[in-house]
C-alpha cells in the first residue's frame, strides 16, 4: 500500500472514460492515496476513476491543464477496493501495450462493488502425500528446472506431449511455493477443465484453494477480490482468463497451461492475451512463470525452442501409448445418399468396435447445431441473420434457427418466404446431428453431446462430465471443449470431423490451429491402452498436412510452418496490429480507414520505420447490429515500430461517428 499523502492540491485520475488514455487533472482538499478509487465530476455527470499521482503542485501540471480551473474530486465510491501499486503498474502497462484508455480498462476489470457480497466457495487443501512416484524423464525435467531455481522473475517452458504429467511438474513446483509461505496464480483457458484440476490440487496442497470462472456469480467474484486484499497467506488460486487481474498478494509463482489456446485472448473491449498480461504481472511481482502445453504456439515455440536453459520437454506418456492416426476419405458419404451421413462406414465400424471392447469413444465435430443453414430447393432462397447477412444455424431439438454471430433467432419456418416452396434442405452439419445419426444406429447406447448449446453452466459440465467418467454415456459428440486436459480411462478411440472447415480458414494460422486441436483431441485417446486410435475424416486425404501429423512429429511440423512463415513474413518473424473502424455509415468507415492507411504510411516514411500498412478492407463480417466494420493491418519488424506509430495515431485521430479498436497481436488476420 502506498503511504498517505497529507496535503495536496492536484491528482491525475484514471477516469472511466473511452476517449484518449482517460487520464485526467483534477483539484482536491482531502487526503489521498495512489490506487484509491473515486467518484469525479465529467461534464455534467460523475463518473468514477483510480488516483494514480497525488500532491501535485500548479508547476507539476501540463500546460494545457493550467488552462483551466480544475474542478475538485469527488467521494470515494462505496465499498470498493483500492488498487496497490502492482495493480497500478499492470493496468498502466497494458493500457500502454494495447492503446486502450487506462480507467475504462481499471473498471472493465475489477468486480462488481456490494455491500454484503455472499462468501464464495474455499476449499481448504487436505495437503496429502503424493501417491504417485514421478518418472525418470520427470525428474530429470524437475532437476533442470531446479538448477535455475529462484525466486526472481523468469520465463520457463514445459512442452509435454498429452499424458505426459505436466500437472504432476506443476504439483511439485505449487508444493514447494506454498510451503515456504508464498501464493501461487494458475491459468486455463476454459471453465471445463476445472473440476479436474480443483480435483487435485485441493488433494495435495495443504492451503486454500480458490477457483474464479463464469460459474461463480458477481456477489462471490466480490468476496474473492476482497479476500485476496485482506488475506496474505499462501493461497491457490486458479481461474480462467480474467483471473489474471485478481490481487493476489505474496505471489511466487504463475503459470499458464495450454498457454495456445484462443480462449486467453479477449475479443470485446481491450483485446488483450491473458498469458501476455500474465508474463508482465509476474514480472512485476518477481517471480517465475511457467508456460506450458502440448502444442505450443509458434511464437513461443521459436523464442524457447534455442532457449536450453528454459524449456523443459516431455517427450513421453506416463501410461499409454500415442494413437495410430487413420485418414479417411469423407468423400465415399454423401448426404442424401447415406442415412449414417456424415459419418463414414469405416467409423461407424470402429465405433461398433470399441463398444464390443466395453470402451467408450469420443467424436470431436467442428460445429454446433443440426445443420449449417438451411435453403429453399426452388429459388436457393437461405435464412440469413438480418444484422450480419451470414446464414443461420438450424437447431433441430429446439426447432430454432440461430445466428452464430449475433442474438438473433426465429423459429424454423414452413415455406420458402420467396417462392412458398415447402421443400427446405438442410446442408451441412454439427454435434446435433451426428448425436442423432449415432443414436439411431446405436440405439441401444447413450449418446451424449458436450457443446456450448448443451452445456449452459458450471453444474451442466460436472453432471456431464461425471456420467461419461461413471459410463452412464458411451459416446461424447463435442465441439472444441472436448479437446481440452480430459483425462478419459476407457476411451480409446476418437473420430475427427470437419476438420477440413479449420485447415480452409483464411487465416495464416489456419494450419497451426488444426494442428494443435487435433493433437489435443487426439491425446484424449489411449491414455491409459497401448492400443488406441484416431480416425480423421477428410475431403483432402492426400495433403501432406496429413502425412506430416501421422508422424507424430511436432518439431517437423513446427519447422515446416516456420519456413513458411519467414518466406511469408508473419509471425514470429513480424509484428502485427489492427485497427477496427465501426460505423452505421459503410462509406464514413470506408473513407477513415482509407486516410488512415494514408496518414500510418505518411508517419512511417517521415520517421523512418518499416511499417507495411495493409488493407483497408471489410471484415469477415462486415455488418453486426447494423454497423459495418473495416480494418487496416500494419506489419513492422518490431513492437517499437508498431508502437510510434500508433502512439502518434492515437495523439492525431480523433472521428466521433465512427468507432477505432487497436487490436496488437490479433488471434484471427481477417
Amino acid at each position: 500500500m502506498s503511504a498517505l499523502f497529507n496535503s495536496s492540491q492536484y491528482c491525475e485520475v484514471a477516469v472511466n472514460f473511452p476517449v484518449g488514455n482517460g487520464i485526467l487533472t483534477y483539484a482536491h482538499e482531502r487526503s489521498l492515496e495512489v490506487g484509491e478509487l473515486i467518484e469525479v465530476p465529467l461534464g455534467r455527470r460523475k463518473a468514477k476513476g483510480c488516483v494514480l499521482k497525488t500532491n501535485l503542485s500548479h508547476e507539476d501540471l501540463s500546460e494545457e491543464a493550467k488552462k483551466f480551473e480544475l474542478k475538485n474530486i469527488g467521494d470515494k465510491i462505496p465499498e470498493s477496493l483500492q488498487l496497490s501499486q502492482k495493480e497500478v503498474q499492470l493496468y498502466q502497462w497494458m493500457a500502454s501495450f494495447y492503446h486502450y484508455s487506462l480507467g475504462q480498462l481499471i473498471f472493465d476489470c475489477l468486480p462488481k462493488f456490494l455491500k454484503r457480497p455472499r462468501k464464495a466457495e474455499i476449499i481448504q487443501g487436505a495437503g496429502a502425500a503424493i501417491p504417485f512416484e514421478y518418472t525418470s524423464e520427470q525428474i530429470s525435467v524437475l532437476s533442470k528446472m531446479n538448477e535455475i531455481s529462484g525466486n526472481n522473475f523468469r520465463k520457463e517452458y514445459l512442452h509435454g506431449v498429452t499424458g505426459s504429467g505436466k500437472t504432476a511438474i506443476y504439483l511439485n513446483r505449487i508444493k514447494e511455493v506454498i510451503d515456504r509461505g508464498e501464493s501461487v496464480l494458475f491459468l486455463l483457458p476454459e471453465i471445463n477443465l476445472t473440476p479436474q484440476f480443483i480435483k487435485t490440487f485441493s488433494e495435495y496442497l495443504n492451503c486454500e484453494v480458490l477457483s474464479y470462472h463464469s460459474g461463480v456469480n458477481a456477489s462471490q467474484k466480490f468476496h474473492i477480490w476482497k479476500k485476496l486484499k485482506e488475506d496474505g497467506g499462501p493461497m491457490f488460486v486458479m481461474g480462467v482468463r480474467s483471473s489474471v487481474f485478481l490481487p493476489v498478494e505474496n505471489l511466487g509463482l504463475v503459470i499458464v497451461d495450454e498457454e495456445h489456446d484462443s480462449s486467453f485472448k479477449q475479443s470485446d473491449r481491450c483485446p488483450y492475451n491473458g498469458r501476455d498480461v500474465a508474463i508482465k504481472k509476474a514480472q512485476i511481482s518477481n517471480c517465475p512463470i511457467i508456460l506450458g502445453s502440448a502444442t505450443p504456439s509458434l511464437e513461443n515455440y521459436f523464442e524457447f525452442h534455442e532457449k536450453s536453459d528454459y524449456y523443459f520437454r516431455l517427450k513421453n506418456r506416463i501410461s499409454g501409448a500415442f494413437p495410430e492416426i487413420e485418414i479417411v476419405d469423407s468423400k465415399s458419404v454423401a448426404p442424401n445418399e447415406s442415412p449414417s451421413w456424415p459419418l463414414t462406414v469405416e467409423a461407424l465400424n470402429q465405433i461398433r468396435e470399441a463398444f464390443e471392447k466395453g470402451e467408450q469413444v469420443i467424436v470431436f465435430v467442428s460445429r454446433l447445431g443440426y445443420a449449417n443453414f438451411i435453403q429453399c430447393s426452388g429459388c436457393g432462397y437461405k435464412f440469413t441473420d438480418p444484422e450480419t447477412d451470414t446464414n443461420l444455424r438450424y437447431f433441430k431439438r429446439r426447432h430454432i434457427l440461430r445466428s452464430s454471430h449475433s442474438e438473433f433467432q426465429m423459429p424454423v419456418p414452413d415455406i420458402c418466404p420467396e417462392c412458398g416452396n415447402m421443400n427446405l434442405m438442410q446442408l451441412g452439419y454439427g454435434t446435433e446431428k451426428v448425436q442423432e445419426v449415432l443414436q439411431s444406429i446405436f440405439s441401444d447406447k447413450s449418446i451424449g453431446r458436450f457443446d456450448r448449446d448443451e452445456i449452459k453452466n458450471f453444474s451442466d459440465l460436472n453432471q456431464t462430465l461425471d456420467e461419461f467418467e461413471q459410463g452412464e454415456l458411451d459416446v461424447l459428440v463435442g465441439t472444441q471443449m472436448l479437446s481440452k486436459g480430459h483425462n478419459f480411462k476407457r476411451v480409446n478411440l476418437v473420430v475427427v470431423l470437419g476438420i477440413d472447415h479449420q485447415l480452409n480458414f483464411p487465416d495464416f494460422r489456419s494450419v497451426e490451429r488444426a494442428y494443435q486441436l487435433l493433437v489435443q483431441v487426439s491425446g484424449r485417446a489411449g491414455r491409459y491402452s497401448p492400443n488406441s486410435k484416431v480416425l480423421i475424416q477428410t475431403m483432402n486425404p492426400e495433403s501432406s498436412f496429413f502425412e506430416t501429423f501421422k508422424t507424430n512429429d511436432i518439431d517437423l511440423f513446427f519447422n515446416q510452418e516456420l519456413m513458411v512463415r519467414e518466406m511469408t513474413g508473419f509471425p514470429p518473424y513480424s509484428k502485427l496490429a489492427t485497427i477496427f473502424f465501426t460505423g452505421r455509415n459503410r462509406n464514413q468507415v470506408a473513407d477513415l480507414s482509407i486516410k488512415v492507411k494514408d496518414f500510418l504510411s505518411a508517419v512511417s516514411q517521415r520517421n523512418g520505420l518499416e511499417i507495411e500498412v495493409m488493407g483497408p478492407a471489410p471484415v469477415g463480417i462486415e455488418k453486426r447490429a447494423n454497423q459495418f466494420t473495416w480494418n487496416i493491418i500494419c506489419r513492422a519488424q518490431s513492437y517499437q515500430s508498431l508502437y510510434l506509430a500508433l502512439k502518434k495515431f492515437d495523439e492525431t485521430v480523433v472521428n466521433n461517428n465512427i468507432s477505432i479498436k487497436i487490436d496488437l497481436n490479433p488471434y484471427f488476420y481477417c
